[in-house]
Protein backbone atom coordinates (compact mmCIF):
# COMPACT_ATOMS: atom_id res chain seq x y z
CA UNK A 1 0.00 0.00 0.00
CA UNK A 2 1.34 3.79 -0.79
CA UNK A 3 0.98 6.15 1.82
CA UNK A 4 -0.28 8.63 2.13
CA UNK A 5 -3.36 7.91 0.15
CA UNK A 6 -6.54 9.69 -0.18
CA UNK A 7 -9.30 7.65 1.87
CA UNK A 8 -11.83 8.36 -0.53
CA UNK A 9 -9.60 6.96 -3.78
CA UNK A 10 -8.96 4.14 -1.96
CA UNK A 11 -12.49 3.41 -1.15
CA UNK A 12 -13.19 3.51 -4.93
CA UNK A 13 -13.29 0.45 -6.84
CA UNK A 14 -10.81 -0.30 -9.79
CA UNK A 15 -11.94 0.37 -13.43
CA UNK A 16 -13.90 -2.99 -13.75
CA UNK A 17 -12.88 -2.95 -17.79
CA UNK A 18 -9.09 -2.56 -16.63
CA UNK A 19 -10.17 -5.21 -13.65
CA UNK A 20 -11.33 -7.62 -16.43
CA UNK A 21 -8.46 -7.53 -18.34
CA UNK A 22 -6.57 -8.91 -15.64
CA UNK A 23 -8.55 -11.89 -15.65
CA UNK A 24 -6.97 -12.77 -19.00
CA UNK A 25 -3.12 -12.82 -17.51
CA UNK A 26 -1.77 -16.55 -17.92
CA UNK A 27 -4.90 -17.87 -19.79
CA UNK A 28 -4.30 -18.92 -23.51
CA UNK A 29 -6.86 -19.42 -25.87
CA UNK A 30 -6.01 -21.40 -28.99
CA UNK A 31 -6.44 -20.64 -32.51
CA UNK A 32 -10.19 -22.27 -32.74
CA UNK A 33 -11.06 -20.79 -29.76
CA UNK A 34 -10.07 -17.04 -29.72
CA UNK A 35 -11.22 -15.17 -26.86
CA UNK A 36 -14.50 -13.07 -27.28
CA UNK A 37 -14.22 -10.06 -26.09
CA UNK A 38 -17.85 -8.65 -25.07
CA UNK A 39 -16.46 -6.33 -21.79
CA UNK A 40 -15.98 -2.89 -23.41
CA UNK A 41 -18.11 -0.95 -25.62
CA UNK A 42 -16.14 0.81 -27.77
CA UNK A 43 -15.67 0.88 -31.63
CA UNK A 44 -12.58 -1.54 -32.46
CA UNK A 45 -12.01 -0.15 -35.97
CA UNK A 46 -10.33 3.20 -36.61
CA UNK A 47 -12.41 6.06 -38.11
CA UNK A 48 -13.50 5.81 -41.95
CA UNK A 49 -10.75 6.45 -44.75
CA UNK A 50 -11.92 10.29 -45.29
CA UNK A 51 -12.33 11.44 -41.53
CA UNK A 52 -8.77 9.74 -41.13
CA UNK A 53 -7.33 12.00 -44.07
CA UNK A 54 -9.38 15.03 -42.79
CA UNK A 55 -7.82 14.45 -39.43
CA UNK A 56 -4.25 13.86 -41.39
CA UNK A 57 -4.75 17.05 -43.50
CA UNK A 58 -5.29 19.29 -40.11
CA UNK A 59 -2.32 17.98 -38.64
CA UNK A 60 -0.08 18.66 -41.67
CA UNK A 61 -1.52 22.24 -42.35
CA UNK A 62 -3.22 23.69 -39.63
CA UNK A 63 -1.06 25.13 -36.93
CA UNK A 64 -3.72 26.12 -34.67
CA UNK A 65 -4.31 21.87 -34.58
CA UNK A 66 -1.19 21.60 -31.96
CA UNK A 67 -1.65 24.68 -30.34
CA UNK A 68 -4.16 25.53 -26.99
CA UNK A 69 -7.45 26.61 -28.04
CA UNK A 70 -10.43 27.64 -26.49
CA UNK A 71 -10.98 25.93 -22.60
CA UNK A 72 -14.90 25.28 -23.63
CA UNK A 73 -14.08 24.31 -26.95
CA UNK A 74 -13.58 25.27 -30.62
CA UNK A 75 -16.19 27.59 -31.76
CA UNK A 76 -17.50 26.20 -34.89
CA UNK A 77 -18.02 22.82 -32.96
CA UNK A 78 -19.51 24.00 -30.62
CA UNK A 79 -21.98 26.23 -33.23
CA UNK A 80 -22.35 23.29 -35.38
CA UNK A 81 -23.35 21.34 -32.26
CA UNK A 82 -25.83 24.03 -31.24
CA UNK A 83 -27.13 23.73 -34.83
CA UNK A 84 -28.04 20.57 -35.08
CA UNK A 85 -29.11 19.37 -31.39
CA UNK A 86 -31.57 22.57 -32.32
CA UNK A 87 -33.03 20.81 -35.00
CA UNK A 88 -32.80 16.88 -34.13
CA UNK A 89 -34.59 18.10 -30.71
CA UNK A 90 -37.05 20.59 -32.00
CA UNK A 91 -35.58 23.50 -29.60
CA UNK A 92 -32.98 26.20 -29.33
CA UNK A 93 -29.47 25.91 -28.06
CA UNK A 94 -27.27 28.44 -28.67
CA UNK A 95 -24.06 27.86 -29.10
CA UNK A 96 -22.76 29.48 -25.63
CA UNK A 97 -25.09 26.51 -24.24
CA UNK A 98 -22.09 24.56 -25.31
CA UNK A 99 -18.95 23.15 -24.15
CA UNK A 100 -16.89 20.50 -25.78
CA UNK A 101 -14.79 18.04 -23.42
CA UNK A 102 -11.91 15.42 -23.30
CA UNK A 103 -14.82 12.64 -23.58
CA UNK A 104 -17.93 12.56 -22.16
CA UNK A 105 -16.53 11.19 -18.82
CA UNK A 106 -15.04 14.52 -17.84
CA UNK A 107 -18.19 16.02 -19.25
CA UNK A 108 -20.02 14.41 -16.03
CA UNK A 109 -17.45 14.76 -13.97
CA UNK A 110 -17.66 18.56 -14.98
CA UNK A 111 -20.66 18.58 -14.70
CA UNK A 112 -20.84 16.75 -10.64
CA UNK A 113 -17.91 19.38 -10.08
CA UNK A 114 -20.51 22.16 -9.90
CA UNK A 115 -23.17 21.32 -8.91
CA UNK A 116 -22.08 18.98 -5.26
CA UNK A 117 -19.93 18.62 -2.64
CA UNK A 118 -18.62 17.04 0.33
CA UNK A 119 -21.58 14.85 1.60
CA UNK A 120 -24.11 16.08 -1.10
CA UNK A 121 -26.35 13.28 -2.69
CA UNK A 122 -26.74 12.40 -6.46
CA UNK A 123 -29.51 9.75 -7.56
CA UNK A 124 -28.04 6.99 -9.92
CA UNK A 125 -30.85 3.96 -11.20
CA UNK A 126 -29.26 0.86 -11.00
CA UNK A 127 -27.52 -1.11 -12.63
CA UNK A 128 -25.22 2.16 -12.78
CA UNK A 129 -22.62 2.89 -15.05
CA UNK A 130 -19.88 2.13 -13.05
CA UNK A 131 -17.69 5.50 -14.02
CA UNK A 132 -20.49 7.95 -12.83
CA UNK A 133 -20.36 5.76 -9.64
CA UNK A 134 -16.27 5.89 -9.08
CA UNK A 135 -16.16 9.64 -9.92
CA UNK A 136 -19.28 10.32 -7.07
CA UNK A 137 -16.80 8.15 -4.46
CA UNK A 138 -13.76 10.15 -5.76
CA UNK A 139 -15.84 13.66 -4.97
CA UNK A 140 -17.25 12.51 -1.64
CA UNK A 141 -20.46 12.88 -2.57
CA UNK A 142 -23.26 10.01 -1.45
CA UNK A 143 -24.54 7.79 -4.71
CA UNK A 144 -28.05 6.93 -4.14
CA UNK A 145 -29.37 3.67 -5.76
CA UNK A 146 -32.54 4.02 -7.19
CA UNK A 147 -33.57 0.00 -8.11
CA UNK A 148 -34.84 -0.14 -11.61
CA UNK A 149 -36.43 -3.91 -10.88
CA UNK A 150 -36.76 -6.25 -13.84
CA UNK A 151 -38.30 -3.43 -16.22
CA UNK A 152 -34.58 -1.80 -16.06
CA UNK A 153 -36.56 1.62 -16.42
CA UNK A 154 -36.50 3.95 -13.38
CA UNK A 155 -39.61 5.25 -11.99
CA UNK A 156 -40.03 9.32 -11.29
CA UNK A 157 -42.37 8.82 -8.39
CA UNK A 158 -39.53 6.01 -6.88
CA UNK A 159 -36.42 9.14 -7.39
CA UNK A 160 -38.62 11.66 -5.28
CA UNK A 161 -39.44 9.77 -2.70
CA UNK A 162 -35.73 9.42 -2.42
CA UNK A 163 -35.02 13.35 -2.34
CA UNK A 164 -33.50 14.89 0.46
CA UNK A 165 -32.21 18.21 1.20
CA UNK A 166 -28.78 16.93 -0.04
CA UNK A 167 -29.72 15.87 -3.35
CA UNK A 168 -28.18 18.12 -6.01
CA UNK A 169 -28.80 15.66 -9.21
CA UNK A 170 -29.96 12.95 -10.80
CA UNK A 171 -28.59 10.80 -13.82
CA UNK A 172 -30.51 9.50 -16.08
CA UNK A 173 -28.46 7.30 -19.21
CA UNK A 174 -30.45 6.61 -21.98
CA UNK A 175 -30.11 4.13 -24.46
CA UNK A 176 -28.68 2.96 -20.90
CA UNK A 177 -25.62 1.90 -20.00
CA UNK A 178 -25.05 -0.86 -19.16
CA UNK A 179 -28.84 -2.03 -19.78
CA UNK A 180 -29.38 -1.18 -22.79
CA UNK A 181 -33.00 -0.15 -22.35
CA UNK A 182 -34.35 3.60 -24.32
CA UNK A 183 -36.10 5.39 -21.63
CA UNK A 184 -39.94 6.57 -22.97
CA UNK A 185 -39.84 10.27 -23.40
CA UNK A 186 -42.52 10.40 -20.88
CA UNK A 187 -40.15 8.79 -18.51
CA UNK A 188 -37.60 11.24 -19.03
CA UNK A 189 -40.17 14.02 -18.85
CA UNK A 190 -41.44 12.77 -15.58
CA UNK A 191 -38.03 13.13 -14.55
CA UNK A 192 -37.51 16.49 -15.49
CA UNK A 193 -40.58 17.14 -13.78
CA UNK A 194 -39.25 15.66 -10.78
CA UNK A 195 -36.35 17.85 -10.73
CA UNK A 196 -37.80 20.99 -10.94
CA UNK A 197 -40.34 20.49 -8.68
CA UNK A 198 -37.52 20.03 -6.14
CA UNK A 199 -35.05 22.49 -7.60
CA UNK A 200 -32.49 20.09 -8.12
CA UNK A 201 -30.64 19.10 -12.00
CA UNK A 202 -31.58 16.38 -14.27
CA UNK A 203 -28.03 14.87 -15.91
CA UNK A 204 -28.94 13.00 -19.03
CA UNK A 205 -25.87 11.08 -20.68
CA UNK A 206 -26.76 10.52 -24.24
CA UNK A 207 -23.72 8.87 -25.29
CA UNK A 208 -25.47 6.37 -27.48
CA UNK A 209 -28.12 8.73 -29.19
CA UNK A 210 -26.71 8.20 -32.54
CA UNK A 211 -27.81 4.08 -32.19
CA UNK A 212 -31.19 5.03 -30.49
CA UNK A 213 -33.68 2.33 -32.51
CA UNK A 214 -36.81 5.21 -32.43
CA UNK A 215 -36.81 7.59 -34.96
CA UNK A 216 -37.03 10.89 -34.27
CA UNK A 217 -35.83 13.00 -31.35
CA UNK A 218 -36.29 10.29 -28.09
CA UNK A 219 -37.60 13.15 -25.52
CA UNK A 220 -38.85 16.57 -25.95
CA UNK A 221 -37.03 18.74 -23.47
CA UNK A 222 -35.34 20.76 -25.51
CA UNK A 223 -38.65 22.12 -26.79
CA UNK A 224 -39.20 23.79 -23.31
CA UNK A 225 -37.44 27.16 -23.80
CA UNK A 226 -36.41 26.84 -19.97
CA UNK A 227 -34.56 24.02 -20.69
CA UNK A 228 -31.57 25.33 -19.01
CA UNK A 229 -32.80 25.73 -15.98
CA UNK A 230 -32.65 22.59 -14.81
CA UNK A 231 -31.32 20.19 -17.73
CA UNK A 232 -27.56 19.50 -18.87
CA UNK A 233 -26.92 16.98 -21.50
CA UNK A 234 -23.65 14.86 -22.23
CA UNK A 235 -22.45 13.58 -25.20
CA UNK A 236 -19.56 11.52 -26.73
CA UNK A 237 -18.27 11.71 -30.54
CA UNK A 238 -16.27 8.37 -29.93
CA UNK A 239 -19.51 5.91 -30.69
CA UNK A 240 -20.23 7.90 -33.97
CA UNK A 241 -17.48 8.46 -35.58
CA UNK A 242 -14.54 5.68 -33.92
CA UNK A 243 -13.05 8.33 -32.19
CA UNK A 244 -12.84 6.80 -29.01
CA UNK A 245 -8.96 8.00 -28.55
CA UNK A 246 -8.77 11.34 -29.40
CA UNK A 247 -11.33 12.18 -26.41
CA UNK A 248 -14.11 14.12 -27.42
CA UNK A 249 -17.66 14.65 -25.65
CA UNK A 250 -19.85 17.57 -25.51
CA UNK A 251 -22.04 19.53 -22.35
CA UNK A 252 -25.04 21.04 -23.11
CA UNK A 253 -26.11 23.12 -20.10
CA UNK A 254 -26.90 26.78 -18.93
CA UNK A 255 -24.16 29.34 -20.21
CA UNK A 256 -24.02 30.56 -16.72
CA UNK A 257 -23.44 26.94 -15.30
CA UNK A 258 -20.72 26.79 -18.33
CA UNK A 259 -18.91 29.45 -16.93
CA UNK A 260 -18.31 27.69 -13.69
CA UNK A 261 -17.43 24.36 -15.74
CA UNK A 262 -14.35 26.72 -17.42
CA UNK A 263 -12.67 26.48 -14.45
CA UNK A 264 -12.83 22.86 -14.25
CA UNK A 265 -11.95 22.08 -17.75
CA UNK A 266 -9.09 24.75 -17.39
CA UNK A 267 -7.42 23.06 -14.53
CA UNK A 268 -7.50 19.53 -15.73
CA UNK A 269 -6.79 19.79 -19.74
CA UNK A 270 -6.90 23.48 -20.33
CA UNK A 271 -8.58 22.69 -23.52
CA UNK A 272 -9.95 19.48 -25.23
CA UNK A 273 -7.80 17.39 -27.85
CA UNK A 274 -7.42 19.83 -30.90
CA UNK A 275 -7.32 17.25 -33.77
CA UNK A 276 -10.14 15.24 -32.25
CA UNK A 277 -12.42 18.59 -32.17
CA UNK A 278 -11.77 19.41 -35.49
CA UNK A 279 -12.16 15.06 -36.79
CA UNK A 280 -15.43 15.66 -34.80
CA UNK A 281 -16.74 18.71 -36.83
CA UNK A 282 -15.92 16.96 -40.30
CA UNK A 283 -17.77 14.01 -38.68
CA UNK A 284 -20.85 16.05 -38.35
CA UNK A 285 -20.64 18.17 -41.54
CA UNK A 286 -19.99 15.20 -43.45
CA UNK A 287 -20.58 11.56 -42.19
CA UNK A 288 -24.56 11.61 -41.64
CA UNK A 289 -25.21 8.96 -44.37
CA UNK A 290 -21.91 6.13 -43.20
CA UNK A 291 -23.40 7.05 -39.60
CA UNK A 292 -26.88 5.97 -40.55
CA UNK A 293 -25.00 2.85 -41.87
CA UNK A 294 -23.25 2.40 -38.62
CA UNK A 295 -26.56 2.77 -36.98
CA UNK A 296 -28.19 0.04 -38.95
CA UNK A 297 -25.19 -2.73 -38.46
CA UNK A 298 -26.14 -1.98 -34.69
CA UNK A 299 -29.34 -2.46 -34.92
CA UNK A 300 -29.06 -5.35 -36.85
CA UNK A 301 -26.59 -6.69 -34.07
CA UNK A 302 -29.22 -5.69 -31.65
CA UNK A 303 -31.56 -7.42 -33.53
CA UNK A 304 -29.12 -10.74 -33.66
CA UNK A 305 -29.02 -10.72 -30.30
CA UNK A 306 -33.01 -10.61 -28.98
CA UNK A 307 -33.28 -13.70 -31.96
CA UNK A 308 -30.98 -15.60 -30.40
CA UNK A 309 -31.37 -15.56 -26.63
CA UNK A 310 -34.53 -17.59 -26.67
CA UNK A 311 -31.81 -20.79 -26.72
CA UNK A 312 -29.68 -20.06 -24.10
CA UNK A 313 -31.45 -22.70 -21.75
CA UNK A 314 -32.36 -20.43 -18.42
CA UNK A 315 -30.76 -17.49 -19.41
CA UNK A 316 -33.02 -13.71 -19.30
CA UNK A 317 -32.37 -10.93 -21.89
CA UNK A 318 -33.60 -8.38 -19.39
CA UNK A 319 -32.46 -4.98 -21.53
CA UNK A 320 -30.89 -4.59 -25.24
CA UNK A 321 -29.97 -1.72 -27.40
CA UNK A 322 -27.56 0.33 -28.48
CA UNK A 323 -24.26 -1.39 -27.80
CA UNK A 324 -25.82 -3.74 -24.92
CA UNK A 325 -27.74 -6.38 -23.70
CA UNK A 326 -28.41 -7.14 -19.95
CA UNK A 327 -29.02 -10.90 -18.97
CA UNK A 328 -29.83 -12.63 -15.97
CA UNK A 329 -27.73 -16.22 -16.09
CA UNK A 330 -29.39 -18.94 -14.50
CA UNK A 331 -26.32 -20.85 -12.30
CA UNK A 332 -25.70 -20.85 -8.53
CA UNK A 333 -22.60 -18.87 -8.55
CA UNK A 334 -22.22 -15.11 -8.33
CA UNK A 335 -21.93 -13.34 -11.60
CA UNK A 336 -18.51 -12.39 -10.74
CA UNK A 337 -17.09 -15.90 -10.16
CA UNK A 338 -19.28 -16.69 -13.50
CA UNK A 339 -17.22 -13.86 -15.07
CA UNK A 340 -14.08 -15.37 -14.42
CA UNK A 341 -14.82 -18.62 -14.87
CA UNK A 342 -15.83 -17.90 -18.71
CA UNK A 343 -13.10 -16.70 -19.69
CA UNK A 344 -10.72 -20.26 -19.17
CA UNK A 345 -13.71 -22.32 -19.46
CA UNK A 346 -15.41 -20.70 -22.64
CA UNK A 347 -13.43 -18.12 -24.09
CA UNK A 348 -15.72 -15.00 -23.36
CA UNK A 349 -15.08 -12.24 -21.02
CA UNK A 350 -17.51 -10.45 -20.10
CA UNK A 351 -18.58 -7.95 -17.24
CA UNK A 352 -20.64 -9.27 -13.87
CA UNK A 353 -23.50 -7.29 -12.38
CA UNK A 354 -21.23 -6.84 -9.57
CA UNK A 355 -19.90 -3.96 -11.45
CA UNK A 356 -22.68 -1.91 -11.62
CA UNK A 357 -24.94 -2.26 -8.81
CA UNK A 358 -24.81 -2.11 -4.75
CA UNK A 359 -22.85 -5.40 -3.49
CA UNK A 360 -26.48 -5.36 -1.22
CA UNK A 361 -28.73 -5.46 -4.69
CA UNK A 362 -29.34 -9.03 -5.52
CA UNK A 363 -29.51 -8.54 -8.94
CA UNK A 364 -25.50 -8.60 -8.51
CA UNK A 365 -25.16 -12.01 -7.73
CA UNK A 366 -27.42 -13.12 -11.35
CA UNK A 367 -26.74 -10.37 -13.75
CA UNK A 368 -24.46 -9.94 -16.87
CA UNK A 369 -23.51 -7.18 -19.44
CA UNK A 370 -22.99 -8.32 -23.22
CA UNK A 371 -20.95 -5.14 -25.43
CA UNK A 372 -22.64 -6.87 -28.70
CA UNK A 373 -21.56 -3.98 -30.47
CA UNK A 374 -17.57 -5.39 -30.63
CA UNK A 375 -18.68 -8.50 -32.51
CA UNK A 376 -20.77 -8.99 -35.27
CA UNK A 377 -23.68 -11.45 -36.27
CA UNK A 378 -21.21 -14.11 -36.77
CA UNK A 379 -19.67 -13.24 -33.47
CA UNK A 380 -23.17 -12.96 -32.01
CA UNK A 381 -24.09 -16.85 -33.04
CA UNK A 382 -20.22 -17.84 -31.53
CA UNK A 383 -21.14 -16.42 -28.52
CA UNK A 384 -24.40 -17.79 -27.56
CA UNK A 385 -22.71 -21.62 -28.84
CA UNK A 386 -19.96 -20.88 -26.06
CA UNK A 387 -22.29 -19.61 -23.40
CA UNK A 388 -25.33 -22.58 -24.07
CA UNK A 389 -22.48 -24.90 -23.78
CA UNK A 390 -21.07 -23.49 -20.63
CA UNK A 391 -21.37 -25.99 -17.90
CA UNK A 392 -20.82 -24.99 -13.93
Amino acid sequence: MVHPLNPRMAATLPPPVMEARRWLEGVEFPDDRPLINVSQAAPMEPPPEPLRQAIAEAALHETAAHLYGPVLGLPELRAELATQWSAAYGGQIDEAQVAITQGCNQAFCAAIATLAGDGDEVILPTPWYFNHKMWLDMAGIRTVPLATGDSLIPEAARAAQLITPRTRAIVLVTPNNPAGVEYPARVVADFMAVCRRHRITLILDETYRDFDARSGAPHDLFADPDWAENLIQLYSFSKAYRLTGHRVGAMVAHRDRLAEVEKFLDTVAICPNQLGQRAALWGMRNLRPWLAGERDEILARRAAIEDGFPALPGWTLMGAGAYFAYAAHPFDIPSDTLARRLVAEAGVLMLPGTMFQPATDPGARNQVRIAFANIDRNGIARLFDRLAAFRP
